[in-house]
């Protein structure tokens, strides 16, 4: 049975535990209303980006040949992974990683390029000597337009100079706090019918000028970046989110554990104190014997 001493030290621990989780759920929790307003900010920009796009596609009516449409034998597959640089956000890291390693089987991985956002996706895929290429990286807490622009060049060059034949992003999508979701997203080549399925209905009758063709190739490289941005928008809200949420279990479960030692001391205390009761009153009467 654990001493007064041990059990007190416990606590301490257990408090100073307490506040570090509690401190951090309270940053997560900031960061995640800032990041949470850019998505909701974003949503409506990148999805009336699909419907424009959709509504040229159907308007050019094939008559486009741009780099991002290429369709060619598939040598080699690319993957945009996104993940985080630290840990402590619940099933965050692990189940992105698990839905990017459960894509990458779906293919030889000798054919497989990864393109990783984050250290934690980065650590994990080099140790097990998949094929990671150097990738620019995003700083979850203070990125901006132009580090999805650095993002989406590097995967688009290498789809257009044919070091990669398709290209897809694993990400993580964001619904609340407390619901995050792997999503894997066909990105390259730009099939114009996932686009027009993504845009959903077209309420809109567009008038074109330039003609359609011209604008959609125009616009190709930009839906692009647009899709980047947003995937590394809904990741980085998912991620504070996620770290929101466990940081507020841990704090929860470490004021569980300290109510649990405070019992264990108090009845260690009253053991105690009955111990030294009953040895004071034997020893009264073996005086009076």
């Amino acid at each position: 049975m654990a001493t007064m001493r041990q059990i007190r030290s416990r606590i301490r621990v257990a408090k100073n535990i307490q506040q570090i989780t509690k401190a951090m759920k309270m940053v997560a929790a900031a960061r995640l209303k800032r990041a949470q307003d850019r998505v909701q900010s974003a949503r409506p920009y990148s999805q009336k980006m699909r419907e424009v796009m959709a509504s040229l596609a159907d308007a050019a009516a094939g008559a486009v040949e741009h780099p991002l449409l290429a369709r060619r034998e598939v040598a080699h597959t690319g993957i945009l992974l996104i993940t985080a640089d630290r840990g402590l956000a619940g099933s965050y890291n692990a189940a992105v990683i698990r839905r990017a390693v459960e894509l990458v089987n779906q293919f030889d991985p000798l054919t497989v390029r990864l393109y990783i956002v984050g250290r934690k996706g980065n650590a994990f895929f080099r140790k097990r000597g998949y094929n990671v290429v150097d990738t620019p990286q995003v700083n979850s807490n203070a990125f901006e337009f132009g580090d999805a622009l650095a993002v989406a060049r590097a995967v688009r060059q290498a789809f257009e100079t044919a070091e990669i034949d398709e290209l897809y992003v694993v990400y993580t999508k964001f619904f609340s706090p407390l619901t995050q979701r792997p999503t894997v997203m066909k990105l390259l080549p730009i099939e114009t019918e996932a686009v027009e399925e993504r845009g959903g209905a077209i309420a809109t009758d567009y008038l074109f000028e330039p003609e359609p063709a011209r604008l959609l190739g125009e616009l190709l490289p930009r839906y692009v970046v647009t899709q980047v941005y947003q995937a590394l928008l809904e990741s980085v809200a998912s991620e504070h989110g996620a770290r929101m949420t466990s940081m507020s279990s841990a704090t929860d479960n470490a004021g569980k554990m300290i109510s649990t030692l405070t019992l264990s001391l108090n009845r260690a205390r009253q053991a105690g104190i009955t111990k030294e009761i009953s040895e004071i009153v034997g020893g009264a009467e073996a005086l009076k014997g």
